[in-house]
């Protein structure tokens, strides 16, 4: 079964990692496009993640994990090699209706990393539900070259305009209408967009 696509507001969300290494890394780089209430626990960790962790002043337990350490946290990922701590961590979370990831392991995870590219507030996500993330990067790739760089100063526009706009269908239709002039003008009609 496919992933629903979702976007989550972490604002109130702590998240936690377990593992140090490369992986652990790629996805706490990923998380603090996101948020930055991230704790991370590991006995080691890799030079890449260390840095990372340390730039971005996150909270570091560097022990192994254990029982219990997912009390407090609204999201967990698991990236370990370790198959038996990934379906404990799991277990563990599943138990305490707590969002979990295992990297790698689609069948201790509640969701997945998507492919994303992000330009200020705009972020769009590919997935292709753990099939093949190297399918989700590659098309990621290729839309992120078409999105211009305009798009954050658009969307600032847009964000000022449905502020002072009274809620109702002319607001509605006036921002659809500039929504659209503007997509029409990065892929004309004749582009069959």
């Amino acid at each position: 079964m496919a992933y629903f696509p979702a976007f989550v507001k972490l604002d109130d969300k702590s998240v936690l990692v377990v593992g140090g290494g490369k992986i652990a890394g790629e996805k706490i780089e990923k998380l603090l496009d996101f948020t930055d209430r991230i704790t991370v626990i590991s006995p080691k960790f890799s030079k890449e993640t260390k840095e990372l962790v340390d730039k971005a002043g996150l909270n570091v337990l560097k022990r192994p994990y254990e029982d219990g350490d997912i009390d407090g946290f609204g999201i967990v990922v698991v990236a370990v090699d370790d198959l038996e701590l990934q379906k404990s961590i799991y277990d563990a979370c599943q138990s305490h209706h707590i969002l979990c990831n295992s990297v790698d392991s689609v069948e201790y995870c509640d969701f997945i990393f998507p492919s994303y590219t992000k330009k200020g507030p705009l972020t769009v996500a590919f997935s292709t539900s753990g099939i093949s993330p190297s399918v989700a990067k590659y098309l990621r790739r290729a839309i992120e070259r078409v999105i211009p760089d305009s798009i954050v100063d658009f969307l600032e526009e847009m964000k000022e305009l449905r502020s002072t706009l009274p809620k109702g269908k002319e607001r509605m239709k006036r921002l659809d209408e500039k929504a659209k002039s503007y997509i029409e003008k990065i892929f004309p009609k004749d582009q069959n967009v």
